[in-house]
């Protein structure tokens, strides 16, 4: 998820209750990752995949922390072929 992130946002932090964990602020990063949908008998049907937003918190010693991954929608995704 934080290889393809992309779409970089950054917010200042607007409340006092993160002001300790959250002094540099917050950054938003659109993502995508995919879960696995078995059949009965094991065997791979399809991926479900789903768009989020990754919320990154920056630190006050200047470290980023994954804080919550937030709007999560699913997508489209096609069938595996029975090949």
């Amino acid at each position: 998820m934080l290889e393809i992130a992309s779409n970089k946002q950054y917010e200042r932090n607007n409340k006092l209750k993160h002001s300790k964990d959250a002094a540099f602020g917050w950054y938003r990063y659109n993502t995508r990752f995919a879960l696995p949908v078995y059949d009965e008998l094991g065997e791979l049907i399809r991926y479900n995949v789903f768009q989020s937003i990754m919320l990154i918190r920056h630190d006050k010693n200047g470290k980023l922390y994954l804080y919550d991954v937030i709007d999560v929608k699913k997508s489209r995704a096609s069938r595996l072929s029975n090949s």
